[in-house]
Formats: C-alpha cells, sequence, structure tokens
C-alpha cells in the first residue's frame, strides 16, 4: 500500500511536468516570434525555418516604425485603451455597488435581466444600427462605448462588495457618511485588487480592438492599432519581392508587428502582477 506522503509526492511531480509543458508550450512560440523579427530573411531560407539568429536586423522594426499611419494607430489605441478602461471601472462599479446591496429594490429583476446579457446578443446588425442611430459612426467613441460595461466583470465585483463586512458599512452610516463616501472612502479602497485585475481585462480588450473599428470607422486617421498593422501587413504581402534584399522580407515586417503590438501589454503585466491572483480570488469566492 502507497503511504499518503509517497503519494502526495507523486501527484506533485506530474502536476509539475504538465505544468512546466504548458510553460515550454506558452513560451515558445513567443521566443520564435521574437527570434525571427532579429533574424534576416536570408537566414530564414538558408536554415529551412526560424532559428536562433546569427546575425540581428533591426530592418522590421525600422520599417514598421517609420509608417506614419502606425504611429497614429499607436495615439488612437493608446487613447481608447485608457479612456475606455477607465470609463469601463467607473461604470461596473456604479453598477456592481448597489447590486451588491439586498435592500436595493427590484434588485432580483436587475440581477436577471443582466444575466440574460451573458446568455443572448443582439448580434452585429442589431448593434451597428444602434451605433448609427447614436451617431457614433466614424468616431473614437465607437469602440469605446458600446463595450462600456462588461457584466462578468461586474459580477465578479458585487461578488467582492457582498463580501466586506457590513459592520464597516454601519459604523459609517452612524458617523453620518452618505452612500457616495463609502463608495470612495471604503468600498474602492479595500477594491483594488479586483480592480485591477478586472482593468488589466478591460485594457487587454481595448488594445487589442480590431472588429469594432472594422464595422464602425471608415476614416483613416482614427483606425486603431491592429487594423493598421492589418493594412500594413497586406500591403508587405502583396508587394514583398522575389530578392529578399530588396524590400523588408514579409516574416521579418511580421514578427516585428507582433512583438510591437504586444510589447506594451506585456510590460504592463508586471506592475500589477501583485494584486492579479488575489484580486481574482477575491472577486470569485464570497466572504
Amino acid at each position: 500500500m502507497v503511504s499518503p506522503a509517497r503519494s502526495d509526492r507523486g501527484f506533485d511531480t506530474v502536476v509539475n511536468v504538465l505544468l512546466g509543458l504548458v510553460i515550454v508550450a506558452a513560451v515558445l512560440p513567443l521566443l520564435v516570434v521574437v527570434s525571427a523579427s532579429f533574424t534576416p530573411y536570408s537566414e530564414i531560407l538558408s536554415n529551412g525555418g526560424y532559428t536562433l539568429p546569427t546575425e540581428f536586423t533591426l530592418d522590421g522594426y525600422r520599417m514598421v516604425l517609420a509608417d506614419s499611419r502606425l504611429q497614429q494607430g499607436f495615439v488612437v489605441t493608446t487613447f481608447v485603451t485608457v479612456v475606455g478602461t477607465a470609463l469601463n471601472l467607473v461604470v461596473s462599479v456604479l453598477f456592481a455597488y448597489p447590486l451588491s446591496q439586498h435592500r436595493l429594490p427590484g434588485r432580483r429583476g436587475i440581477l436577471f435581466v443582466a444575466l440574460l446579457t451573458t446568455l443572448f446578443s443582439a448580434g452585429i446588425i442589431p448593434t451597428y444600427l444602434v451605433v448609427k442611430a447614436t451617431g457614433l459612426l466614424d468616431t473614437v467613441w465607437a469602440m469605446i462605448i458600446p463595450t462600456t460595461i462588461s457584466v462578468f466583470n461586474v459580477f465578479i465585483l458585487k461578488t467582492f462588495f457582498e463580501g466586506i463586512p457590513g459592520e464597516l458599512f454601519e459604523a459609517a452610516r452612524i458617523d453620518g457618511a452618505g452612500e457616495l463616501r463609502l463608495l470612495l472612502r471604503i468600498v474602492v479602497p479595500l477594491a483594488v485588487p479586483v480592480l485591477m485585475t478586472i482593468g488589466l481585462f478591460y485594457a487587454v480588450g481595448h488594445w487589442n480592438t480590431f472588429m469594432a473599428a472594422v464595422l464602425y470607422i471608415r476614416d483613416a486617421d482614427l483606425q486603431p492599432l491592429q487594423v493598421v498593422l492589418r493594412n500594413l501587413l497586406t500591403e508587405v504581402s502583396s508587394d514583398a519581392a522575389a530578392d529578399p534584399d530588396a524590400v523588408v522580407p514579409t516574416v521579418t515586417f511580421r514578427m516585428s508587428a507582433v512583438v510591437l503590438t504586444a510589447l506594451p501589454m506585456i510590460l504592463l503585466y508586471p506592475f500589477i502582477q501583485k494584486h492579479f491572483r488575489h484580486g481574482v480570488m477575491l472577486g470569485s469566492v464570497k466572504g
């Protein structure tokens, strides 16, 4: 009979091996992309595929960064991400906090309607008609307003708010604090880990905005980074010459574009990493 301690060690070994394989599967493609972005195309061809570069080139990055359209797309995407995420957090908190109060009239009905939106979607055409009717077409707000709130994130916040001890609210109300002061002085400071977590979810979604821009934006100056990169990749693919020294090769350009697109979110994550795991756990379990 296997002792419990030995059984636990065996289980831990299997879990560690599986986690190691997952890490390799996640990191290896990233290394391939970064490596290819610095590798001359002639070297990729000579080696029959992606490999660690013996010679480094920055031609792909130079070509990506030199295009004024990409610079404008970066500005648009940064605005959408910063303003959109801030608006998302404000609206989500203002929606989740009242729903966490059991004395709210009609609370069950509001929760039921909110839950329905996670199960059924109006679809692309009705959403487009709403955006058009509200005058948001060809404005930067068309990439922000339609995604102002995520009911999933609201439920995470609501669960966390319900776990805050009621004694804190009672003591503050005895001292004369109103609901707005309760929210700003007690609830929001306690919810920083959860807010950082869902803020990351919102920010990544805004940074990767693509379909909303394709549907609602026709002005080239308002196209976000993802759409601009798609257009650049299409142009480079169609104009690439057979001689790899004549133009920046498609592969090098693509990988350089991928690295530059993902870099801001990669750099952002370490600053909120300490809040991420804690925030997810707080918002997923009541109490």
